[in-house]
């Protein structure tokens, strides 16, 4: 498969979503925050949603350039309509701010209402960690048909639903858990079909229900759904993303009432917590780092190569992808070009990547 370096990617999403009307500083934070997601080895949650975003926005479901209303400021509470703006823009502001108001109040529950899809939840948990905070992140998908099969359940009821923590280290987050609460995110079925290969076993169900590993009437036709993942415990969780996140938030839920206009919106729950409240900074880090140890300390199980802790594959994937470039098939890149043509990005940009991806 063909690769293209991430300041590539980069400087096709920020074109992108100039040409969709972003001011340079919200395309910026899109363009860094999908390159950063390729990066990490989440292609799901990359530059193959760009032909998302064109679509959204064209319909009027993405709206560039909004700001934050502020529905609630109570102390270490914050509530925020995001009105679908564009999502990373949206959630690094709220993020921001509850990073802000945890240096004050020792933590900050906030919520964001309505925002347009977000992207990679561990970006901002990963943040907080950056600023010195736990970050835990409750995110619920609306607005669409879903495509998640709660435990139990032969069709879809609720989407991918992901969730997100992490912890600080001396420099950085010292450990980050960021995942789908359907045992696959929907953008990997996704990549999955775009290469024409198949999903993992126990991971998608047909419209009658069985399971399958053909991702194509999902993501072509939307027929068949997404297992959650371990059973009634990642159901559970999603569960609980839909509640808290939206429900909790006065997000729109994915529950039948509400109109889905074929957008993507995400509302959220964040937790951040000014870790140094809790005790002496050096000292929480040290256990942090003794935890992992003994963890790591594991022979590997049979077929595992090495024993790694939540956010070091994304840590490995980032160096590896750093000097090799991202792989990208011929059709998702097909796609994105495309979408970014119907933006009205500029031949020039297309033809270098064309190039470069031959090259």
């Amino acid at each position: 498969m063909q690769t293209l370096p991430a300041e590539a990617l980069e400087r096709l999403a920020f074109a992108t979503m100039s040409a969709l009307g972003s001011a340079d500083e919200e395309a910026l934070i899109v363009a860094r925050h999908l390159a950063l997601a390729n990066l990490s080895g989440h292609d799901s949650h990359g530059v193959g949603m760009l032909p998302d975003y064109v679509r959204l926005a064209l319909d009027g479901l993405l709206v560039p350039n909004q700001s934050l209303d502020t529905l609630v400021d109570f102390g270490a509470l914050l509530l925020f309509d995001a009105k679908r703006g564009v999502g990373q823009a949206m959630i690094t502001a709220a993020t921001k701010a509850g990073i802000g108001r945890a240096r004050e109040q020792g933590c900050c529950v906030f919520g964001v209402r309505d925002a347009a899809h977000i992207g990679r939840v561990g970006h901002y948990a990963e943040d907080c960690a950056a600023a010195g905070m736990t970050g835990i992140f409750f995110v619920n998908v609306a607005d669409h048909q879903p495509h998640q099969a709660p435990f139990g359940c032969s069709d879809a009821r609720l989407g991918t639903n992901p969730f997100a923590v992490a912890v600080p280290g001396s420099d950085g987050p010292a450990a980050v858990l960021d995942m789908a609460t359907s045992a696959i995110a929907f953008g990997k079925a996704r990549v999955a079909r775009n290469k024409g290969v198949p999903v993992p076993p126990d991971t998608v169900i047909d419209e009658g229900g069985r399971p399958t590993t053909d991702p194509t009437a999902l993501v072509d036709e939307r027929r068949g759904a997404l297992k959650a993942f371990g059973q009634h415990k990642g159901s559970g969780l999603a569960v609980f993303c839909e509640l808290l996140g939206a429900a909790l938030t006065g997000g729109q839920t994915v529950q039948p009432e509400h109109p889905r206009k074929g957008g993507i919106l995400n509302s959220v729950l964040g937790i951040v917590i000014d870790s140094a409240r809790f005790g002496e900074r050096d000292a929480i880090g040290r256990e942090f780092e003794a935890v992992k140890d003994w963890i790591r300390a594991s022979a590997p199980a049979p077929g595992i190569d090495k024993v790694r802790i939540p956010g070091e594959p994304e840590l490995e994937n980032r160096a590896a992808r750093s000097r090799t470039g991202v792989p990208l098939d011929p059709k998702s890149l097909d796609d994105i070009l495309a979408a970014a043509t119907t933006a009205g990005v500029g031949a020039v940009l297309l033809d270098e990547l064309r190039a470069a991806y031959r090259a």
